[in-house]
């Protein structure tokens, strides 16, 4: 069995294809709290599955969620906002994660990585915010912004993918290329099919990235969700 890892923008499309209400509900501003890994490791062994790559996505500022943003690994390479409650220790404007992993405590609902942490004190204050361990958050969903990178994969004639788990997606047989892909992108009550600009070259290999001329971030602004409650 072939299996194929697809990069952030494809799962961050695909985590649209749960329920309608999930989808607006995480759109909205909540009040949690967030902690930070103490340690790089779990960056390159998260749930989702992108593994050795994941380090490398967003500038390293990742996050590990709780199940119910994780939601079975459809929720993998969603966007989020969060923003430092403290007004002494943060700055204002807080810092955009992506989720490759799951948090399994139910005492926050994010463990960031340290550079994501870090990213939300303000000047002067990154040790001391550290020294808390878990701070108050306000978070919402957010479109993900790749401005050099448009929709990329790792490889399938017209052939349905299984997701395995989290974002790993997987085809038998093994086919052959230059493969097109096509992508039914849900969010909210809206759907569109897309499909891929480029070509998987013929020569395509297991482990590689490939860039396939798609960018899609306008789901969140137009996904038909009823208006947020106060959080």
């Amino acid at each position: 069995m072939a299996i194929f890892v697809v990069s952030l923008l494809f799962f961050f499309l695909i985590s649209f294809a749960s329920s309608a209400t999930s989808s607006c509900d995480e759109r909205c501003l909540h009040q949690s709290k967030a902690a930070f890994f103490r340690s790089n490791v779990p960056l390159s062994s998260g749930a989702c599955g992108y593994g050795p790559l994941a380090p490398g996505f967003n500038g390293g500022y990742l996050a590990a969620g709780v199940s119910t943003l994780f939601r079975n690994g459809v929720g993998c390479g969603a966007c989020f906002h969060v923003k430092c409650k403290n007004p002494r220790l943060c700055r204002g404007s807080g810092t955009n994660v992506i989720v490759t992993d799951i948090h399994k405590s139910n005492e926050t609902d994010f463990v960031l990585s340290s550079r994501a942490f870090i990213s939300m004190a303000a000047k002067g204050m990154a040790k001391e915010l550290l020294g808390q361990g878990i701070v108050d958050v306000e978070y919402k969903r957010t479109p993900c912004q790749y401005k050099s990178q448009n929709l990329s994969f790792g490889s399938s004639s017209t052939s349905l993918m299984k997701r395995n788990f989290g974002a790993v997606w997987d085809l038998s047989p093994i086919p052959e290329g230059p493969l097109l892909f096509r992508l039914v992108v849900i969010g909210g009550y809206d759907r569109r099919m897309v499909t891929t600009e480029k070509p998987l070259p013929a020569d395509w290999k297991a482990g590689e990235i490939y860039d396939l001329g798609v960018q899609i971030n306008d789901v969140i602004a137009q996904d038909g969700c009823s208006p947020c409650t106060d959080a």
